[in-house]
């Protein structure tokens, strides 16, 4: 192993850390707010409102993220009607097209997440909210949604580990995140083994933190839930 290219790479590959990021949370942000409106609809008893969520996620799941990116990257683009519309200034960058696909596939993950924790929530609490006079909107807003988050957490965390993870095909659209850095420090040091071992210990690091930050997260409201009640004194 050559430790000079190997510290060339600890050098170079952190600058990818910015876009790597900017790509990972901002879709993820995004898909996260998508997916709370079609985690209800998905979980509903109504066919014409969970048919086409279902279809939507059944897709964007069942099919390989690679794909999803070149379709839109290589195919909308090159569609006439995309390229004479204002949507053109967008789909023209590699960033906008893969924070799309990112965000449509993270949205699709997380809807089945959280219909998953909304159907998990216990029957009395939804029907101690309607005795109490709440409003379904209320209800989902402040009974359901939030033991939704508590319920679903654990699964949500390997949705953002495999999104950090998946940020690296944003380099087949030329991006110079960590992964584009790497396979343009290679093509000039023709050493992938030393190139490729930092940016592998740069995202092994980066799961490392966010799955503290997430058992730190819920610790947390474990302590809050199994903290006594305070008993005003008479």
């Amino acid at each position: 192993m050559d430790t000079a290219i190997a510290l060339e790479a600890l050098v170079t590959l952190p600058r990818g850390l910015i876009l790597t990021l900017a790509l990972t949370f901002a879709s993820l942000a995004t898909g996260f707010v998508v997916s709370i409106p079609l985690a209800f609809l998905r979980a509903s008893s109504n066919p014409w409102f969970f048919a086409p969520v279902l279809a939507y996620t059944y897709a964007f799941r069942g099919t390989p993220l690679l794909v999803q990116l070149f379709l839109i990257y290589y195919g909308i683009g090159q569609l006439p009607l995309v390229r004479q519309s204002f949507l053109w200034p967008v789909m023209r960058e590699p960033f906008w097209c893969a924070f799309i696909a990112f965000t449509l596939n993270s949205a699709a993950h997380t809807t089945e997440v959280l219909r998953g924790g909304i159907q998990a929530v216990p029957r009395g609490q939804v029907e101690a909210a309607k005795a109490l006079g709440l409003s379904p909107f209320h209800t989902a807003r402040l009974i359901v949604f939030p033991l939704t988050i508590r319920i679903a957490l654990p699964a949500y965390v390997n949705e953002v580990i495999g999104m950090l993870k998946a940020s690296s095909l944003a380099s087949t659209i030329t991006l110079l995140e960590i992964t584009g850095l790497a396979r343009q420090l290679v093509s000039e040091t023709f050493a992938p083994y030393e190139v490729f071992i930092v940016a592998g210990a740069l995202y092994l690091l980066f799961t490392l933190l966010i799955t503290q930050a997430f058992q730190i997260l819920e610790l947390h409201w474990a302590r809050a839930s199994n903290s006594p009640s305070p008993v005003r004194s008479i």
